[in-house]
């Protein structure tokens, strides 16, 4: 398996709920995402675009990604979405593209941004019968493209399907493998029903034990369980340790570690899990790196946020 800290968990709040802007932030969401697409009727858009900025104005946690999901880039509204986006003052972590149907919907989009979001990263909502077919493709898009995401209810719809882990397995695994194939992140589709823990739960593992990396959520009662799920247990990460510590010992030659024969894809594995689910931190001081990016540069705590007072959680 492998777990990243990058999208294990993301949290969709509808553009017009402005009231509920900062309780997105302070959720425990990987990705704290506004929602430009299906939360907002189609004459209330273009005040939708307006409010959404000031989703990025306010603080965010350390390890939070900000994120909107624009509209489909099939229709005039995608576009207008693009371009509000490009005035924003302070721009999004992340833009989740709807409806991806081929690489050309992921160049669309980094065309319409351009130089304006130059640090602003991708993720493809795949979930239509097409853009199942076409995943391999879509993963392969670009450097900016983070990931596949999976739409799971309108996928079924669109296939006649029910909206059950068995009926949609062929749509996750291809997501999964797609993904995975050109070096991206997976996340999978929301488990609907808000009061069933214990069927998320189920879910949840599940996905994880498929190879996806996260999961949305509907509701932020959901977060918990789901960064739980797609976080390595403390047995996971005393064997990574074991692990990394067989290597420096032997020079990173193979070696047996808990009666098991490992090697160099061993450490590597069980080093990037300890630097981002188990980093070091002396004196209490906190991570300065960013830890879904263990090679990367640093990241800032959060980005600037221009005349905007400090918020305190909501509660």
């Amino acid at each position: 398996m492998k777990f990243t800290r990058y999208c294990r968990s993301l949290l969709s709040t509808p553009a017009m709920a402005v009231e509920r802007y900062t309780k997105s932030h302070q959720s425990g969401a990987d990705i704290a995402m506004v929602d430009l697409e299906d939360s907002v009727p189609p004459a209330r858009k273009e005040e939708a675009r307006r409010l959404a900025e000031e989703f990025f104005a306010l603080p965010s946690t350390k390890l939070a990604r900000s994120a909107v999901r624009i509209n489909a880039l099939s229709g005039p509204d995608g576009l207008r979405d693009l371009i509000a986006i490009t005035r924003y003052r302070v721009k999004p972590d992340l833009v989740l593209i709807p409806m991806a149907e081929s690489p050309r919907d992921i160049e669309i989009a980094a065309g319409a941004l351009g130089p304006d979001c130059p640090e602003t990263e991708f993720l493809a909502v795949v979930e239509t019968p097409l853009g199942i077919e076409h995943a391999p493709a879509i993963a392969a898009a670009g450097h900016r493209l983070r990931g596949l995401v999976f739409g799971s209810a309108d996928y079924a719809f669109a296939v006649g399907a029910r909206l059950s882990w068995e009926a949609l397995a062929h749509a996750r695994g291809r997501i999964v493998n797609s993904a995975r194939a050109a070096g991206v992140e997976a996340m999978d589709a929301p488990f609907f029903e808000v009061a069933d823990l214990a069927g998320l739960r189920r879910e949840a593992g599940l996905a994880r034990d498929f190879g996806f990396s996260g999961k949305i959520a509907v509701h932020p009662r959901q977060l918990a369980l789901i960064n739980e799920t797609f976080s390595p247990d403390e047995e996971l990460l005393a064997r990574a340790r074991r692990v990394v510590a067989a290597g420096l010992e032997n020079g990173r030659s193979v070696t047996v570690v808990d009666g098991v024969m490992v090697g160099m894809p061993f450490f590597e594995a069980s080093q990037r899990l300890i630097e981002q689910f188990d980093p070091p931190q002396p004196d209490g001081a906190p991570q300065s790196a960013d830890p879904s990016r263990p090679d990367g540069p640093p990241r800032p705590e959060s980005k600037p946020r221009p005349d905007t007072p400090n918020h305190a959680t909501e509660t």
